[in-house]
């Protein structure tokens, strides 16, 4: 069954990772994607490598994992839309797609005649999503954008990382690109209310998303927390601001998650550690309690859970129904058996490796379930069968423009308009 999205079509000119991100997840859902890339280089994340995936010969291939995580499902139409027949080729898409993504700086698509006011006047259906790092207005409209910048001005790095006062305490980013990804998530979110609007009123409109906002807005309980009682809070580094125990701890052999929610829990791990007397104790019987003196319970417990190994606390644990678990390294997540039974991993074909890894979008739909058959694209790889299909030129014009360098083609496919490679 095609996909819940495959009735639209979107135009991406983002690059890096919260547009790219956005984009992947339409795909996902059945959208056609277009994305619009640079004749000769493309994103800019082709390069961000190693590593990079290897070719059948197991030697590097100009496509680093870090691309491969956010571009599946798309079609790679590079064209140089710098050139006025460049920016024409875009144009004409545009007046046949649903939605724009873009993530230049503000005002940096208009000196190309690709601002949402010079596309909405050739489609004003479309809908079209500006992601940048602090919004379209305001004393920061005009800086550049980066995740790990964001992270610190957003608040987010004030509470992540141990506490100034302990050892190796201090300010911390995220794992990951965690502002970039929420940006991402937020932007699709808006992209498909709008395209609901539009069926219903026929208007197209304009988003306006950025890191900044998303990560302010995504602290969401820490915000709360502040702004209800005036305290600004800290670092905590793995404990919760709200819920005591709920954090790691060391075992004998290594550490687990405790993430006692409730204080029925909590009883039930005063069973467990043998310490049946502190559910009475007027100082740990309730939450609220447990809060205001996490600085002597948590000792007490982590003496405690060092005595006996990590599989010993956990089976203990989960025997009893309070929620813990272990910390995986990333090769211990790709072999957990839950993620096996749920299918997370998967492999696409593709036309340089083989195959190449991909994990699925965490959503399933019981009547369109998300299929994944396209690996992201070689650069190009999608440009003279877009160009054929959707605007209707022949091999020789798109060999006329790929020779002046306004489009670039794959090495697979410039052979013929129509013959692809296809992932």
């Amino acid at each position: 069954m095609p996909g819940p999205l495959s009735h639209l079509t979107i135009l991406d000119l983002s690059r890096v990772l919260a547009g790219p991100w956005c984009t992947q997840l339409l795909a996902d859902l059945g959208a056609t994607v277009l994305k619009i890339e640079r004749p000769g280089s493309g994103d800019d994340t082709r390069a961000w490598g190693p590593p990079f995936v290897k070719d059948r010969d197991g030697d590097d291939t100009q496509e680093s994992a870090y691309y491969l995580a956010c571009n599946r499902g798309k079609r790679s139409v590079a064209i140089d839309f710098t050139t006025a027949e460049g920016r024409d080729l875009v144009l004409s898409l545009a007046r046949q797609s649903d939605a724009l993504v873009e993530n230049f700086k503000v005002g940096g698509l208009a000196k190309y005649g690709l601002d949402y006011a010079s596309v909405a006047k050739v489609n004003p259906r479309l809908v079209y999503a500006s992601i940048t790092g602090f919004g379209q207005d305001g004393p920061y409209a005009s800086r550049a954008g980066y995740d790990f910048i964001v992270q610190g001005m957003s608040g987010f790095m004030s509470v992540t990382g141990e506490r100034d006062d302990v050892a190796g305490g201090g300010p911390q980013k995220a794992g990951i690109a965690i502002t970039d990804l929420m940006t991402g998530m937020y932007t699709s979110v808006a992209l498909l209310a709008a395209l609901a609007h539009r069926d219903r009123t026929g208007a197209g409109q304009w988003i306006d998303a950025c890191l900044f906002d998303s990560s302010v807005a995504m602290m969401s309980v820490i915000d709360l927390n502040y702004l209800v009682s005036g305290v600004v809070p800290g670092r905590a580094g793995n404990a919760h601001q709200n819920i005591v125990p709920y954090q790691t701890f060391a075992a004998g052999d290594g550490h687990l998650i405790v993430a006692v929610g409730n204080d029925s829990q909590f009883r039930a791990l005063c069973t467990v550690v043998g310490r049946r007397e502190w559910a009475s104790d007027p100082r740990f019987a309730t939450n609220a309690a447990r809060v205001r003196n996490r600085d002597t319970l948590v000792p007490m417990i982590a003496a405690i859970l060092r005595e006996r190994t990590q599989r010993d606390w956990l089976a203990a644990l989960e025997a009893a129904g309070i929620p813990s678990g272990p910390i995986n390294r990333i090769d211990q997540v790709f072999d957990d058996p839950q993620v096996n039974a749920r299918r997370m991993r998967i492999d696409l074909a593709h036309p340089l490796a083989g195959q190449v890894p991909q994990v699925r979008t965490p959503l399933a739909l019981s009547l369109t379930p998300l299929a994944y058959d396209r690996a992201p694209p070689l650069l190009g790889q999608d440009t003279a069968s877009v160009l054929h299909e959707r605007l209707g030129l022949d091999e020789q014009a798109i060999a006329r423009l790929a020779a002046r360098g306004i489009v670039g083609l794959a090495q697979a496919s410039a052979a013929s308009p129509c013959n692809e490679v296809s992932s």
